[in-house]
């Protein structure tokens, strides 16, 4: 299976709809690849908060069709990161990913939502399952960012069938060292692979961390980013899984304790 993490940079002079021609031009490149991912809130801006409902848009909007065109068109697997969702009268930070025949596979609308020194928590609604999704490369669970720091949400994809966990994001630089940790514990504990996808650049006052990464069931880093745009590739092997399962059965062994 062949990867590539688009690491974007944030600027702040660009409009939505820039950005979205940059990421369009950037990922035409990525015609051979299996599963292109992009981060959290790309296109508005993560921490653009006065922009939030102003450029949401509800599921069958530009953004969910232009990147529909676009996975179908590169026949790949594309999980578009995410936007800011409208639905009603409420707002999400939703992610999605889209089949090779262009395909809704699944949405999945941010648990944790960030709070600290972040509008997040006050201007959307959380959103309350889990998702995992069957692909042709295995069973597949979506993630943001913030969701990182609770492994009861991982733990509940893994009981749902994940095998591999995507992780679509906009961490700071301030926190990198608990980003590393996380990314690399998430994949370990749960002996899934592991892909995120974070932004780069200074927006809004916020360095952000970049260090995308491609983690493998052990815990082993197989391919890191730095703190530039970059599109981080790799290949992995997905029969991994079942083998390290096997060989090192710690999911069998969980004891659940009662108070």
């Amino acid at each position: 299976m062949k990867i590539a993490s688009v690491q974007l940079e944030i600027k702040d002079t660009e409009t939505k709809q820039q950005r979205m021609d940059r990421v369009l031009s950037m990922i035409d490149e990525l015609r051979d690849y299996d599963l292109i991912t992009l981060p959290e809130v790309w296109a508005t801006g993560y921490f653009t908060f006065d922009k939030y409902k102003e450029e949401a848009e509800e599921l069958g909007g530009s953004f969910i069709q232009t990147f529909s065109e676009k996975a179908k068109e590169l026949n790949v697997l594309l999980f578009a990161g995410s936007f800011i969702e409208k639905k009603e009268d409420r707002y999400y930070n939703t992610s999605i990913l889209f089949g090779n025949d262009g395909s809704i596979l699944a949405t999945y609308r941010k648990v944790h939502l960030f709070r600290y020194g972040s509008k997040e928590g006050e201007i959307l609604t959380r959103g309350e399952e889990p998702v995992v999704v069957e692909t042709e490369f295995g069973k597949v669970g979506l993630t943001t960012c913030y969701d990182l720091r609770f492994p009861e949400l991982y733990r509940k994809q893994v009981e749902m069938g994940a095998e591999i966990l995507l992780v679509t994001s906009a961490w700071p630089h301030q926190r990198l060292a608990h980003w590393n940790l996380f990314n690399q514990v998430r994949a370990l504990e749960n002996q899934c692979f592991l892909i995120s996808c974070n932004c780069v650049g200074k927006t809004k006052g916020v360095e952000l961390a970049g260090n995308s990464k491609v983690v493998d069931p052990w815990g082993v880093v197989l391919a890191s980013a730095s703190t530039k745009e970059a599109i981080l590739t790799a290949e992995i092997d997905t029969s991994v899984i079942t083998q390290v399962r096997d060989d090192f059965p710690q999911l069998k062994h969980r004891v659940f304790c009662e108070s």
